[in-house]
């Protein structure tokens, strides 16, 4: 079950906890919290098992959208992934900056920033030696987004997806946790390097991405930059 749906169920409990105690004193009956509590479930489940949580994490989003801190952190989270990725020379298909967005482009999360992994796995079946390099550069672009958010503001809220891919990439490579955990370290110093070398480059293409321009024109607007290499 998605951690949006745990948390959504230790919420339902938790109010017909305090409901079945408080609510009888307001000489409501203990059955109101009870069916409540018992639909909230059965939209969990059904969140859990056929929308993959993706439903908890629409309104999750929905509720925090009315936060401009919480766009303008996913904004900066993606610009991030966006920026190294070009850097990378890693193709971008498209980007979203929403739960809603990113579900109708079935991706998971709150937003996130798509590659052509076809043309990828092309030029790996081609030549299996730039894989270990691949998987460095891809773990790069992985942790750009956090790597982002801790530039910006701080600390990273975002990246549990991003984080699980690198370990998931990893433990398919046959690699231990402790590497997994080195990689993701070493992963997040190349992408904060990037990020911070091309700052003024990466503000804009922040701007450019709440402008919603299209990845064509997000392409151009980097190919105008003095960026530096990689």
């Amino acid at each position: 079950m998605e951690q949006t749906s745990l948390n959504l169920v230790a919420i339902a409990v938790f109010s017909m906890v305090i409901g079945v105690l408080v609510l009888p004193l307001l000489d409501v009956s203990p059955a109101v919290p009870a069916i409540a509590t018992i639909s909230v479930l059965a939209v969990v489940t059904f969140d859990s098992f056929q929308l993959q949580g993706k439903g908890g994490t629409i309104a999750l989003d929905w509720f925090a959208g009315f936060r401009s801190s919480h766009r303008q952190r996913v904004l900066h989270h993606e610009a991030g992934h966006f920026l190294v990725a070009y850097l990378l020379e890693i193709p971008i298909t498209g980007y979203t900056l929403t739960a809603w967005e990113a579900m109708r482009a079935k991706q998971p999360g709150f937003g996130g920033v798509t590659f052509d992994m076809d043309n990828l796995h092309r030029e790996l079946n081609q030549d299996s030696r730039q894989i270990p390099l691949v998987v460095d550069q891809f773990c790069s672009v992985w942790m750009a987004g956090i790597a982002a958010e801790k530039l910006v503001y701080g600390d990273g809220e975002g990246g549990a997806d991003d984080r699980t891919q690198i370990f998931t990439t990893l433990t398919a490579l046959s690699r231990s946790g402790a590497e997994a955990k080195l990689k993701e370290n070493f992963a997040l110093l190349q992408a904060t390097n990037l990020i911070k070398t091309n700052w003024d480059t990466y503000n804009q293409l922040v701007i450019a991405m709440e402008e919603r321009k299209s990845v064509a024109e997000c392409y151009q607007l980097l190919q105008n930059q003095q960026l530096q290499p990689k």
